[in-house]
């Protein structure tokens, strides 16, 4: 087409690591398709990324945008929201203001957590895609949040109502009521959260499409990504896009410096003998009292291991742990790792993992047993997916020795995981399944808005 190296794609992340790098890989798909990707950050995320990735020669764009929030300080969920509901919608305005002049936005893609910018997008005209970084079973449990409420299972605040496991869609697995994404911190934070939902909902319902970071058919879910297709209740497309965003090559946009020291202690290693343990970067992971279990239980087993733990987070580890650790050579805690590329190192027999969604495509990438502990949010339908329906991993019961070992000794010696795990990779990942749907879905989407921007033009002449 006559404009297509001007077309821009303005990408709003929300402004975390596991939705930034999603995000990124899916700027990066838009960029092969043709159009110039520009993706937009607080002030403060862009600032902290440019400590450790220099990333000036990128065909992708990243552009700031004031935040209003304190200098070298980690902003909380609600500090977040407040940023983005109050400080950056007139900053993405006036940034849109001189994008429109010197070139043509065809659409912007939104993460629903950052649904503020649906606002934007609607008073410029411009189509607007949301994006759903997590698991599309996720999001069809947001979006049931209505007939969860119509049913009694939680109270118009989004509590509870009673204890007990719940099915909230047909074809998937059973969750238990007290596993809802927004149950997270006191109840008036539970409360809270329930609210940033109900308003995400309420501005979603606009959008024409919404790409999931999500493989099709993740059991049985046709038939439910076929009902949300077709709009009816406002509902939009939905585009299930992975592993397409996935596997592309970009730089890696993280937040925190990697210690790449491990690597080198890895591959003096023994094959499938390594345990990497890591609860990603949202939420502190588990507490003291069961940080320090987790420790003693590793060193007691004496497997070789690889733990990812911020130091802020090592208070509650037992004194002397690192030091001792370190000195037998058993194994190496850092404060962020390579995750990818300890992943895909044979050495890696296990991943003890929280189930965040990018962690866990990560392992299935690469053909991991998983090792379960779900902290917050959406990890407790993803470890469902992993122990229920794949059958892929085992979740844990506590942190204590007995627990971590016999589930070490379980997921790693179970050999019929292991060929779970090749054909669940063949599905996913083959150019015959779903890595092959997962591209034809993100062109359909770059279909309609070539015919979108076509009719516009039409018009406009």
């Amino acid at each position: 087409m006559k404009h297509l190296n001007k077309q821009r794609i303005i990408l709003v992340p929300y402004p975390a690591q596991g939705h930034v790098g999603p995000m990124q890989k899916l700027a990066s798909a838009f960029l092969s398709h043709g159009f110039e990707p520009v993706i937009v950050l607080p002030q403060y995320i862009h600032h902290q990324i440019l400590l450790h990735v220099d990333y000036k020669d990128d065909e992708i764009k990243y552009v700031a945008v004031p935040d209003g929030l304190e200098e070298d300080t980690a902003p909380d969920f609600f500090a977040i929201e407040s940023a983005m509901e109050n400080n950056m919608p007139t900053h993405l305005e006036d940034m849109l203001h001189k994008l429109t002049e010197d070139g043509e936005v065809v659409c912007l893609v939104v993460d629903l957590l950052a649904s503020w910018a649906i606002e934007v997008a609607n008073r410029f005209g411009i189509p607007i895609a949301g994006f759903w970084p997590a698991m599309l079973a996720t999001y069809r449990l947001i979006s049931a949040i209505p007939d969860l409420v119509r049913s009694g299972l939680i109270s118009d605040a989004g509590l509870a109502q009673h204890e007990g496991k719940i099915c909230f869609v047909p074809e998937m697995p059973i969750v238990s009521t007290e596993d809802l994404p927004w149950l997270i911190g006191t109840v008036a934070a539970r409360k809270a959260r329930f609210k940033f939902w109900i308003r995400t909902l309420e501005r979603s319902r606009t959008l024409k499409w919404l790409l999931v970071n999500s493989f099709p058919d993740e059991s049985k879910l046709e038939q439910q990504t076929q009902l949300a297709n077709m709009l009816l209740q406002g509902c939009p497309r939905v585009l299930p896009i992975s592993p397409i965003c996935r596997n592309q090559l970009t730089k890696n946009l993280s937040f925190w410096e990697e210690d790449l020291s491990c690597l080198k202690w890895l591959s003096n290693q023994k094959a499938n003998s390594v345990v990497y343990i890591s609860f990603g970067s949202w939420v502190s992971p588990i507490g003291e009292a069961k940080l320090k279990s987790l420790a003693l239980a590793l060193e007691d087993s004496g497997r070789p291991f690889i733990w990812v733990l911020r130091s802020t987070w090592r208070q509650g580890l037992p004194i002397g742990f690192l030091e001792r650790v370190f000195k037998q050579g058993k194994g190496r805690v850092v404060s962020w790792a390579p995750q990818t590329e300890i992943l895909q190192h044979e050495s890696v027999g296990c991943y003890v993992t929280h189930c965040g969604w990018n962690s866990t495509l990560e392992a299935l990438q690469f053909q991991k047993r998983l090792l379960c502990y779900p902290v917050a949010g959406d990890q407790f339908v993803n470890c469902a997916y992993i122990v229920q329906v794949w059958r892929v991993g085992l979740k844990l019961n506590g942190l204590g020795q007995k627990d971590v070992e016999e589930g070490l000794t379980r997921v790693m010696e179970d050999k019929e995981m292991g060929t779970r795990l090749m054909k669940l990779y063949d599905r996913i990942m083959g150019m015959q399944g779903d890595n092959k749907r997962g591209a034809f879905m993100l062109k359909a989407f770059v279909d309609d808005l070539q015919k979108a921007s076509s009719t516009i033009h039409k018009h406009a002449t």
